[in-house]
């Protein structure tokens, strides 16, 4: 039984690696500091800036200053590090990687669900790091029709172009927030009345919890789950009965079976 598990974290690890890889080469990288500094003054959407450990001049604090203001999350990585990256070879330390699309407020997606006057639905990722994953959860959010999805700066894939293609276009109408501090927002989330399940393993099956009215759905990362303190702000835990010998289902997966329950129980129960 251990040398199974071993073997299906192994098998996680270096599909999180090629994930990684693949996903590097999908983002689109803004190298140089004339050019970097102008796409934070055009507004453009930085998910992570990688600064050159120790660099410290006047340009650069610029830049650092430029990547505050917008709450990016900032690398300062060794110059081996950077040349690996560049594809101009001419980063001058500085190299920005841009979203492919634009993210959203939380309060955005609140607006959206009471546009429609629709008790709100959102859905919450915690360290989702495969792109096909965060696509497909995307798309399924748009089909059961939740009104966004929120996802943390650390430690999770933002919306590149592999996310976009997996999404099957429904990025373009699925709000996306990229949030600081997930337990933070699930807390001052809750002040509008919605509720929040955690899909969790040892949870109570999902068919006998009551999953109507305004309700957030909160999905960790098929290998660790959902985390401790993200974990401690929701209201249940849910599980989906397992019969096979695999472990779990995939994030999207699982995000699929715990959406539609939703939207049954709004259709039939509420």
């Amino acid at each position: 039984m251990q040398k199974k598990k071993d073997a299906l974290n192994e098998q996680r690890s270096n599909e999180q690696r090629l994930n990684e890889q693949n996903e590097q080469n999908e983002q689109s990288k803004i190298e140089g500091r004339n050019a970097v500094l102008e796409a934070f003054r055009s507004q453009k959407t930085i998910d992570r800036l990688f600064i050159l450990d120790g660099c410290k001049d006047g340009p650069v604090q610029t830049i650092l200053r430029e990547a505050k203001k917008t709450d990016t999350v900032i690398h300062f990585v060794d110059k081996e590090r950077l040349n690996r990256m560049s594809e101009t070879k001419k980063h001058q330390g500085v190299i920005a990687v841009a979203s492919a699309y634009a993210y959203v407020s939380v309060d955005d997606i609140l607006a959206k669900a009471e546009e429609k006057q629709e008790q709100p639905f959102v859905i919450v990722l915690d360290h989702i790091e495969d792109p096909h994953n965060l696509g497909a959860i995307i798309r399924t959010a748009n089909l059961a029709g939740a009104h966004g999805v929120i996802i943390p700066k650390r430690h999770a894939c933002g919306l590149t172009a592999t996310v976009a293609k997996a999404s099957a276009g429904a990025i373009n109408d699925t709000p996306v927030a990229k949030v600081t501090n997930l337990s933070q927002t699930i807390k001052e989330l809750k002040t509008h009345g919605i509720w929040f399940v955690c899909a969790d393993l040892d949870g109570e099956l999902i068919y006998r919890q009551n999953l109507t009215g305004p309700i957030g759905l909160v999905i960790g990362n098929e290998g660790e789950g959902v985390g401790k303190l993200v974990k401690e702000q929701c209201d249940f835990t849910a599980s989906i009965p397992m019969k096979g010998t695999i472990g779990s289902l995939n994030a999207s997966a699982a995000t699929a079976v715990f959406a539609y329950e939703i939207v049954r129980q709004r259709m039939f129960c509420g």
